[in-house]
C-alpha cells in the first residue's frame, strides 16, 4: 500500500513554516491520542503516521530530502522518518513540543515522555470541577475521588516479583537507544531509536510480579483534596504536580489538571470581577425614593433609592465583587435599577394614572437637539 504524501497527512502545503507544520501535528496528536481513544487501532494508526510526518517535516535536512526524492529518500521504498515508530518514540522525541505552556496549557495532558533525570514522566489526568459563585467569591477546599495509575506495592513499581533487580538489557547493552546503518543513494545514513527488547529502559524483567503482571503500576482510586484560590473562572486550569498517573516500569507520576466550571447563580451575573444585579422598582419608588433589599455575594444588604431615579441608573456597592486571582485587587458590585411596569391595572388605578398622565410635572422633558420637542409638547396636550 502507497505511503500517503506527508503534507497531505498532516493537512498543511509545501510552504508551510516549522511552525505551521509544529501546529498541525499537534492537533492531529491530540485528536488521536490513544488515551482519547482507548481500544482504536485506527486512531493509533494516524497517531503514528502523524509523527512519522512531523519527524520528517520538522527537520529541515530531512524536508529538503524529501522534497527531492519523496519516499525514496532512504532506499527500498520505505519512508524517510523510519516508518515503525512505537509510542516510546513518539513521546520521548516529541513529548517536548506540548509543554511549552506548561502543565497548565492543556497539551501536555496528553503526553507522558517528558522524563527527569532520566525517569519518564506518567501521563497527565484531566478533570472538570463545577464551583458555586459562592465558592469562586471565598475560595474553597474540594475533595475529589479520581481513578489513576499508582505504583505497584508487591514490586516497588519495577515490574519484578518481589521487587528483584533487573537486568542489563543485552541487546542495547544497557542504554535503552540501539543505533542502525541504513544505505541509500545518498550514502550511509547512521540512526538511533529506542530498543525494541526493552523499551527504552535499558533492563529487562526475568520473572514478572504476579500482582501487576510486570507493568509496575495498578489502576486505583485516590480521594485528593484540592484548594481553588479564590477568583478563578470558567474554563481556567489548575495543575497539582505529581497527582497523575505513574507510568509504566517506574519513574515519577504526572500532574492532575483542574478545568473550572462555574454554575450560574440566580440572582447575580459574572463581569469579570464585577458583579451584576438587575433590580426592579415600581414607578412610585422611582418618583419617591425607597430602600431596597439586594444579594450580595455576603448576604443581602439593603440599598437607598434617591427620589426621581431614571431606568437604567446604575448603583455602585464598593469592594463587593470577586477577587482577582492573579492580583490583590477586588471587584465591585453593579446594581441596574429597571421600572417595572404592570401589565394590567384596576379602574381606580388607572384613574391614578390618568391624573398623573395630565399633570405637567409628567410631561417629557426636551432633549437637546431634540427638534420634534413642541410637536410633542402639542400630541401631549391634545
Amino acid at each position: 500500500m502507497a505511503k500517503k504524501d506527508y503534507y497531505d497527512v498532516l493537512g498543511v502545503n509545501k510552504t508551510a513554516t516549522a511552525e505551521e507544520i509544529k501546529k498541525a501535528y499537534r492537533k492531529m496528536a491530540i485528536q488521536y491520542h490513544p488515551d482519547k481513544n482507548p481500544g482504536d487501532s485506527s486512531a493509533e494508526d494516524k497517531f503514528k503516521e502523524a509523527a512519522e510526518a512531523y519527524e520528517v517535516l520538522s527537520s529541515a535536512d530531512k524536508k529538503a530530502k524529501y522534497d527531492r526524492f519523496g519516499h525514496q529518500a532512504s532506499g527500498g521504498g520505505q519512508s524517510y522518518g523510519g516508518g515503525g515508530m512505537n509510542m516510546d518514540d513518539i513521546f520521548s522525541q516529541f513529548g517536548d513540543i506540548f509543554g511549552g505552556g506548561g502543565a497548565a496549557s492543556g497539551f501536555e495532558s496528553f503526553f507522558g515522555g517528558s522524563s527527569r533525570g532520566g525517569q519518564r514522566k506518567g501521563s497527565n489526568l484531566r478533570i472538570k470541577l463545577k464551583m458555586s459563585l459562592d465558592e469562586i467569591a471565598h475560595g474553597v477546599e474540594k475533595k475529589v475521588k479520581v481513578k489513576k495509575q499508582v505504583s505497584c506495592k508487591s514490586c516497588g513499581g519495577n515490574g519484578a516479583k518481589n521487587g528483584t533487580a533487573l537486568q542489563s538489557c543485552k541487546h542495547c547493552n544497557g542504554t535503552g537507544q540501539v543505533k542502525k546503518v541504513v544505505n541509500t543513494m545518498l550514502g550511509q545514513m547512521v540512526s538511533s531509536g529506542t530498543c525494541p527488547i526493552c523499551s527504552g529502559a535499558g533492563k529487562i524483567i526475568t520473572d514478572k510480579c504476579g500482582t501487576c503482571y510486570g507493568d509496575g503500576v495498578l489502576s486505583e482510586e485516590e480521594v485528593i483534596s484540592i484548594k481553588i484560590p479564590a477568583g478563578v473562572g470558567e474554563g481556567m486550569q489548575l495543575s497539582m504536580n505529581g497527582k497523575g498517573n505513574m507510568p509504566a516500569g517506574g519513574g515519577y507520576p504526572g500532574d492532575l489538571l483542574i478545568v473550572i466550571e462555574e454554575e450560574e447563580h440566580l440572582e447575580l451575573k459574572r463581569d469579570g470581577i464585577n458583579l451584576i444585579h438587575d433590580l426592579y422598582i415600581s414607578f412610585p419608588d422611582a418618583v419617591l425614593g425607597c430602600s431596597a433589599e439586594v444579594p450580595t455575594i455576603d448576604g443581602r444588604v439593603k440599598i437607598k433609592i434617591d427620589p426621581g431615579t431614571q431606568s437604567g441608573k446604575v448603583l455602585r456597592i464598593k469592594d463587593k465583587g470577586l477577587k482577582d486571582v492573579n492580583s490583590y485587587q477586588k471587584g465591585d458590585q453593579l446594581i441596574y435599577v429597571n421600572i417595572w411596569t404592570p401589565k394590567q391595572v384596576n379602574n381606580s388605578e388607572k384613574e391614578m394614572m390618568e391624573t398623573l398622565k395630565n399633570s405637567l410635572n409628567f410631561a417629557p422633558k426636551p432633549t437637546k437637539g431634540d427638534k420634534s420637542f413642541f410637536e410633542k409638547i402639542k400630541e401631549y396636550f391634545n
